[in-house]
């Protein structure tokens, strides 16, 4: 028990950045498309409207997996935000300009406003995903940590982050919810904002297609936990199928978005984050931050885990409310499942008070 249940919360915790990247990657997608997308303020507002319902409820995946990182794993939890403060607190930033840019843009019945808070979630939407993909390239590349698991900081230490193999990671990142983002629009919407949107699925996925198989293949081959002779690293065999299946499903959605069929389209998005993420998180094992100093000096899975006992509580608990979880979230995603027209938004819309 000891040994098992460190390795079901490394695995539980790979499945909640999963599940956010996977709802909140068509968010990030939307806001980046706004520009591209919409021509005038009615069409911009069909396209917030796709995700006006969600998004908020998207986020969670990320504060259950910052959550149970802390509860799980402290040591972990305590080294990445101490290696990694500066991007995190970047994401952070845009993650709360986001926000505030859908609950503010409807306030005042402004073009000048409603343009600058469009700006606010079209560069807040760009950071984040980008930022997202340095960070995650990074927990595979590794941290300068030192025997005793500290991450040493230098003046540097925030743009020596961007190494070419991290970028790879942001452009990939950018490139796959883009493309995931106008699958899911081409999806929600009807006539011309169906069409573009259809559009640049094809044109950014193509992009993705190959910053996908770029970053996977630099991945495995050089900073896997298996390049590394880790002992009890991943076998080849949980890496490559990964790694071939987030290729894939990014060829099924360019594929299937080019013959009409939008919801293959998003389907293929979603097995690519999917698979993507599974293989970065197989291709750390058994470490949580790979050491860039010496290999020995990763922190573990093993040594980063809570008491026992603790991750005994968490479980019973994660049981219970989990699928109480996905049950609200599914059933939120039905009731607003149908397709948006830009002739469903009236041509002058009210100002809303304040909550």
């Amino acid at each position: 028990m000891d040994t098992v249940l460190p390795v079901v919360w490394f695995l539980l915790i790979a499945v909640l950045w999963t599940g956010f990247f996977v709802l909140e990657g068509f968010d990030f997608g939307v806001g980046m498309l706004l520009p591209f997308l919409a021509k005038d303020d009615r069409e911009r507002r069909v396209l917030i409207n796709t995700i006006g319902p969600v998004w908020d409820g998207n986020e969670v995946w990320l504060l259950t997996a910052g959550g149970a990182t802390f509860a799980a794993f402290p040591e972990w939890y305590a080294s990445l935000f101490s290696g990694l403060y500066l991007p995190l607190f970047l994401i952070l930033l845009a993650l709360i300009l986001r926000g505030v840019s859908f609950e503010y843009r409807h306030q005042r019945n402004d073009a000048a406003w409603k343009r600058g808070w469009d700006r606010c979630l079209i560069g807040a939407s760009y950071v984040a995903a980008l930022v997202f993909g340095v960070a995650f390239a990074n927990f595979v590349r590794g941290l300068p940590m030192d025997a005793t698991h500290t991450v040493h900081q230098t003046a540097g230490s925030f743009f020596g982050l961007f190494t070419p193999f991290a970028l790879l990671g942001g452009v990939t990142f950018v490139a796959l919810f883009l493309s995931h983002g106008a699958a899911f629009i081409a999806l929600k919407t009807d006539g011309v904002l169906r069409e573009r949107a259809r559009t640049y699925a094809s044109r950014t996925g193509l992009v993705a297609l190959v910053a996908m198989a770029a970053f996977v293949v630099w991945m495995n081959l050089s900073y896997s936990g298996l390049a590394r002779g880790a002992a009890g690293a991943s076998p080849a065999l949980s890496l490559w199928p990964a790694a071939i299946i987030a290729v894939l499903g990014v060829a099924v959605l360019w594929l299937a978005n080019s013959r009409g069929r939008e919801g293959w389209a998003f389907v293929g998005g979603a097995v690519s984050i999917l698979a993507v993420l599974a293989n970065v998180f197989a291709a750390m094992f058994p470490y949580v931050i790979p050491s860039t100093l010496d290999p020995a000096y990763g922190l573990t899975v093993f040594q980063a885990a809570s008491t026992p006992y603790t991750l005994t509580i968490m479980t019973i608990a994660a049981c219970v409310m989990t699928p109480i979880v996905l049950a609200y979230q599914g059933w939120t995603y039905w009731v607003f499942r149908k397709r948006l027209k830009v002739t469903d938004i009236p041509a002058d819309e009210p100002v809303v008070a304040a909550s």
